[in-house]
């Protein structure tokens, strides 16, 4: 199999320096940052106080500092939001310009694994690399891994973290304590009111268009997000995936990826 690298143009990255750096993003982010490791890739968000996506991002552990690799069109309005969180703190926040490239296939030296689910491969920052895949070869593959990806799925800020399965993809720490958003995120985890999650639907033919209801019966049991020909990711709910599911008229299903647990976590 042949290893696949490609170049993120939908991607950039802000680098967080400073001996308060590691401190000053673990009491923000989902995912513990005091103990990230140089070359470590971990995978988080920032939330909103009620607790809803406000961006999704990884978290590469340098020596003197961290990056945070997050949606290009989003970065100021994250840097500006870092800034307004920073205080006293004595961190810088700054664009850095280095390219995000991710491999896939196969074993990428120099890459760091992907900490959502190992097949999709590893992330690398900076460097001059030859690709042989372009951005959508690499979005094919992941809804065919079928792992959600926020920022190009569902760019809204009404979806929680748990909704995009980020308590099944490494992307919350439940032990490490305060977050901002993390009573609500904690409270749903522990009460297991999960009634919606981002799952891969496959149907014949292209994608139905954004926002188009998936159907169970006359119900509505969610609706269609991005994808591609014969697969898309979806916003659905659990208690309506039994049953002829339709979109538009077509015959839809839901696909469980191979790192879903079973039995499918769902609502109270």
């Amino acid at each position: 199999m042949t290893t696949r690298i490609a170049r993120l143009p939908s991607r950039a990255l802000i680098r967080i320096g400073g001996p308060d750096a590691k401190p000053f993003l673990h009491n923000l982010l989902t995912q513990d940052v005091e103990t990230i490791g140089e070359g470590e890739l971990r995978f988080g968000a920032l939330l909103s106080p009620p607790g809803r996506l406000l961006f999704d991002l990884f978290i590469f552990g340098e020596p003197d500092g961290v990056l945070l690799d997050v949606a290009a069109e989003r970065r100021d309005a994250l840097i500006q939001r870092l800034s307004m969180y920073r205080l006293r703190a004595a961190v810088t926040v700054e664009a850095d310009d280095r390219a995000v490239f991710v491999g896939w296939a196969g074993v990428v030296e120099g890459f760091a694994v992907d900490p959502r689910e190992p097949a999709l491969g590893g992330r690398r920052y900076g460097g001059a690399l030859d690709t042989n895949a372009v951005e959508d070869d690499w979005q094919a593959h992941r809804l065919t891994v079928g792992v959600p990806d926020p920022s190009a799925d569902a760019p809204s800020d009404k979806t929680y973290p748990i909704e995009a399965d980020f308590d099944l993809l490494n992307g919350i720490d439940f032990q490490k304590g305060c977050f901002i958003g993390q009573e609500t995120t904690s409270r749903m985890k522990r009460r297991g009111a999960i009634r919606n999650r981002m799952l891969p639907l496959e149907f014949d033919g292209p994608p139905p268009p954004f926002g188009a209801e998936v159907l169970n019966g006359e119900l509505r049991a969610g609706e269609v997000l991005s994808g591609r020909d014969g697969v898309a990711m979806a916003l659905v709910r659990l208690d309506r995936l039994e049953g002829e599911l339709t979109v538009e008229g077509r015959p839809v299903r839901v696909r469980r990826p191979d790192w879903l647990p079973a039995p499918l976590p769902a609502a109270e």
